[in-house]
């Protein structure tokens, strides 16, 4: 049987600031010497990071979010930590989340920039792949270890951190935690299960369209009015994570997309004998989903386009004010006060680190270009949009606990199209350094957001900040590889961005790598630019703004799939009527139910996403056939559909009784 830790509270002021002379004594106090970089906390923190990562990859192509793993991973470093005769220390949990964590920060920086190598087909070496998330994530770690201080003790009470103090709450209040990671893997194991069976085998409908209704079905033929749902675990859990406000956005963008501009277009072009750009076909021979594909998904790229520099635009204060901070912190510092809980890698270290990184940038640029000016550019570039949004990522994880990688990626890719496009360097070699290198940025400042969440956990409750960054490497390399082999793996299983004519592998729609594709081959080749598509969609964003709606969300519901957007509905009305359940009970009782909808949701997102990776495994297998588990009902739309629909509410029905059931889960 575990050995019980003493229980470990935060001190009263650890979300207040602190009065004049006031200091803040962690949890664990800088005196106390206790186990925290152990084999076990390595070792359980590599192998969550590995699983997250090719969770959060899948889930990151599919439909644009990538999980946060931080917190189910601190919930689990909890329950592993009575599978010890001595439990897991405090400090050890912090090492458990910290490393797992890096998988969230590197898989944003991977999914948004390289699977847009593939849709230009200039897919790159799996080693190419890996070598540059590895350079952006240690570049995000290493320039933001001298800005710890500013951000963790001088900003103390005055910025909020909600991911690190969930996270820290969690790992605080551990008793729960044996319940709660029993709880997360069911749940996990239930849709890992129910997603893998549905997504890989004929054994019932994945997609629901409803058109065994002849009313539908009329619909869809004559309207091109098609309804669509995706009856699948990991999207019914994304709903729910993002809340009924965001799952109403997110699909009333859909519902604009499918349900209004589909038949708009097919209206007004149906008389047409001939094509009409951006379109190969005439408009009176396409479906609905050729329709959206072929002309309205350019209105979303325009839209999210737009709402990315609307991000800009917001965070232009943020940007100012960080680069004051960043260089304030490079040039002078602050003095260490020389205790554990005060002490970073050293300044020779991390000098070291950023040399080791440009030269392995400076490699890699080599051989995509023999022109030194090039190769000095791309590392200038990469180091200098690295460094400064750094600091950006900090800030606005630490504020509103959202990280505009979006914007800060395109506006990496514009700037350095205009370089590069300078100094001569254009076509398929220049598209592709130039997605490396915003490949690179954007892992710098997704692992970034993430780190400072690590830091501040840690300094809350008492870690050693040099040991949280050495690990950091660790886990910035495991995730890195394990996003790597994920993504070329993914690649040979199934199309990214939309169906290529002749191809019938099934499409991932990577949403943001689709948006960097287009906008990279806009300024590094010469194709025709849909430009009143597109305008249309930054009309729209404007809209958005103009009603104070986030246009980011709306936009991407626009650029999805129906089928996508309308199970994450479902998701946000069970947390509606969960949450609502928990203001009714109050107090602890409430509390216990949005932590258990909360879990169980997370579930189903990381089992879900590992069920669909482990169908993407199985179609690598030669001779696969989807026929291998077939039900005798598959082929019948109205029972098969049926069936789905009952299944789908099954699962609706789980999330809801774990969450408010009257079964209290015990340690």
């Amino acid at each position: 049987m575990a050995t019980a830790a003493p229980a470990k509270r935060l001190p009263s002021n650890a979300y207040t600031p602190l009065a004049s002379g006031e200091q803040y004594q962690p949890p664990v106090a800088a005196s106390e010497k206790i186990p925290e970089l152990t084999p076990r906390s390595i070792g359980w923190g590599l192998f969550l990071c590995v699983v997250f990562t090719i969770a959060s990859a899948y889930s990151g192509l599919k439909v644009g979010q990538v999980m946060e793993a931080a917190i189910p991973i601190s919930i689990l470093a909890i329950g592993l930590a009575r599978l010890y005769p001595r439990r897991s220390t405090l400090l050890e949990n912090v090492i458990i989340t910290g490393i797992g964590g890096v998988a969230g920060g590197v898989v944003a920086g991977a999914i948004f920039t390289l699977p847009a190598l593939y849709i230009l087909k200039l897919a790159p070496d799996p080693l190419e792949s890996i070598l540059i998330c590895v350079c952006g994530g240690c570049l995000g770690v290493l320039f933001l270890i001298p800005l710890r201080r500013y951000f963790v003790s001088g900003m103390h009470g005055k910025l909020p951190y909600p991911e690190a103090t969930a996270i820290t709450e969690v790992l605080a209040t551990g008793e729960k935690g044996g319940s709660q990671a029993q709880l997360l893997l069911q749940a996990t194991l239930l849709a890992g299960v129910y997603d893998f069976l549905v997504t890989t085998f004929q054994v019932w409908k994945e997609y629901l369209d409803f058109q065994f209704v002849p009313a539908v079905r009329l619909l869809a033929e004559r309207a091109k009015v098609a309804l669509s749902f995706d009856a699948i675990g990991f999207i019914l859990g994304l709903g729910y994570v993002m809340g009924l406000r965001s799952s109403l956005i997110l699909c009333a963008g859909g519902v604009l997309s499918n349900l209004v501009l589909v038949p708009l277009v097919w209206m007004i072009g149906r008389e047409h004998t001939a094509a009409v750009y951006p379109a190969s076909v005439p408009i009176a021979q396409m479906t609905a989903a050729e329709i959206f594909r072929g002309y309205v998904r350019f209105v979303g790229v325009g839209a999210i386009a737009t709402a990315g520099i609307f991000g800009i635009a917001k965070s232009i204060r943020i940007v100012g004010s960080s680069f004051g901070v960043a260089l304030k912190a490079f040039r002078a510092g602050e003095k260490s006060s020389g205790e554990r809980t005060d002490r970073d890698l050293t300044v020779v270290t991390i000098l070291i680190g950023v040399a080791l990184s440009a030269v392995a940038v400076a490699l890699m640029f080599g051989g995509l270009s023999r022109d030194p000016w090039v190769i000095l550019a791309g590392v200038a570039l990469a180091l200098v949009f690295s460094f400064f949004f750094t600091s950006v990522a900090a800030n606005a994880i630490a504020t509103t606990a959202r990280n505009p990688v979006s914007g800060m990626t395109m506006l990496t890719i514009i700037i350095s199209s205009l370089v590069l496009l300078r100094l001569g360097l254009a076509g398929a070699a220049g598209m592709f350094l130039v997605m490396a290198l915003a490949g690179m940025v954007c892992t710098a400042l997704s692992v970034s957001g993430q780190a400072v969440t690590d830091f501040k956990t840690g300094y809350w409750l008492g870690s050693t900040p040099a040991a949280q960054q050495k690990v950091k490497f660790l886990g910035v390399i495991a995730a890195s590889v394990a996003v790597g082999l994920t993504i070329v793996m993914l690649a040979r299983a199934f199309q990214f961005g939309e169906a290529a004519p002749g191809d019938l592998r099934v499409v991932l729609p990577s949403p943001q790598a689709s948006i960097m594709k287009a906008l990279v081959a806009g300024f590094m080749s010469r194709q025709p630019v849909a430009y009143i598509l597109f305008g249309a969609g930054a009309a729209i964003a404007v809209v958005m703004e103009m009603l104070g709606v986030p246009a980011l969300t709306f936009a991407l519901g626009m650029y999805l799939p129906l089928e996508l957007n309308t199970p994450a509905l479902v998701g946000g009305f069970l947390a509606h009527y969960v949450g609502r359940r928990s203001e009714k009970l109050g107090g602890a009782p409430g509390a216990g139910v949005r932590e258990r909808g909360v879990i169980i949701a997370s579930g189903l997102m990381a089992g879900g996403a590992l069920g669909g990776v482990l169908g993407a495994a199985c179609r690598l297998i030669p001779g696969y056939q989807e026929t291998w588990l077939h039900t005798p009902f598959y082929g019948d739309a109205l029972i098969s559909q049926s069936v789905s629909a009952l299944m789908f509410v099954g699962l609706c029905v789980y999330l809801w009784r774990g969450s408010v059931g009257k079964k209290e889960h015990t340690v």
